[in-house]
């Protein structure tokens, strides 16, 4: 299935002879295909990272997995970069790589996706208090946001989009311990302090942990703080979509890669159900995120979102 959009653009002509001081008005009918998006496609590289197993920064799972993400978008952009850098932590030196992908390189009129594609070294909230040096196998918490970001990259390979579109899976979000909240976003830090003067998409979309099966979507703190305009474009379109995955409800501010990029000016919202799956019980950081507490479905809603604000071209 496709969505078939028709937008009224208006414009002001001039006439001509006796008509010149008058002004007429002509509607222009411009109708745009939105691709569809596949949620059960998506699901599939969701399992494809956790089958890795966790993807914990100085193990042999998270290079599997770097290299896999880095081959798969190599298929679909116009070119794939991985910044590698190293960080202290605890310790020791971790080695991160954020993976930097684009599209229509030329356009001067861009925006930014983005996700993070480790996942947390312990399970920090697990009720089982022996299970708690554990690392996490991140479905959730990690894999979803990245599979989302890999089916639309598929897609703008077979539908290229008029605007640019900047993806950035960044590394080392979750290398942090308990109370630590400086160990957290180590790869959208780095970013964001190496990033070009000349780059300036328009704004931002993070996605983290988006695949919950009872998924409800809020509106962040800091989103509704830093780039409210942009919260209220994306929420808009859900509305027309019926998607009411995307709540009204405000949450609070929650701490994540959104924050190092609104620092430095690239306006940027949080896409994240933090209930996961809901406020009474919760799998964050714990052994149950796992796949089966995901749904294709989840990951359809938020990507078809996406799509059409990519190709409605705003």
């Amino acid at each position: 299935m496709r969505f078939l959009i028709t937008i009224l653009l208006t414009s002001m002509l001039c006439g001509c002879g006796e008509q010149s001081d008058k002004k007429s008005t002509q509607i222009v009918k411009k109708q745009i295909v939105i691709p569809a998006f596949d949620g059960e496609n998506a699901f599939k590289y969701l399992n494809a990272q956790v089958n890795f197993g966790p993807r914990v920064p100085n193990t042999p799972q998270h290079l599997a997995c770097r290299d896999f993400l880095f081959n798969e978008l190599l298929k679909y952009a116009d070119e794939v970069k991985l910044q590698n850098f190293t960080d202290n932590a605890y310790g020791k030196i971790l080695s991160l790589s954020n993976i930097i992908v684009t599209f229509n390189k030329g356009a001067q009129k861009r925006i930014l996706l983005c996700a993070h594609w480790d996942t947390h070294p312990w399970a920090d909230q697990d009720p089982n208090p022996t299970k708690r040096e554990q690392p996490i196998p991140g479905a959730n918490d990690g894999a979803s946001g990245v599979a989302v970001l890999l089916e639309i990259a598929r897609i703008l390979k077979s539908h290229p989009p008029e605007i640019g579109v900047d993806i950035v899976l960044f590394d080392g979000e979750d290398y942090a311990k308990p109370n630590d909240i400086s160990g957290y976003l180590r790869g959208s830090k780095y970013f964001a302090k190496n990033k070009p003067a000349d780059y300036n998409p328009m704004f931002g979309i993070l996605l983290d942990m988006i695949g919950d099966a009872q998924l409800e979507i809020p509106k962040e703190g800091y989103s509704i703080r830093y780039a409210p305009d942009v919260l209220q474009l994306v929420w808009s379109i859900a509305a027309e979509l019926n998607y009411i995955e995307f709540s009204n409800r405000e949450s609070i501010e929650i701490f994540d890669d959104h924050i190092p990029l609104n620092e430095i000016g690239i306006k940027t919202i949080n896409l994240i159900d933090f209930n996961y799956p809901d406020e009474t019980n919760r799998y964050w950081h714990t052994l149950e995120d796992t796949p089966d507490k995901c749904s294709p479905n989840s990951l359809k809603v938020v990507g078809t979102v996406l799509l059409h604000l990519i190709y409605r071209n705003y």
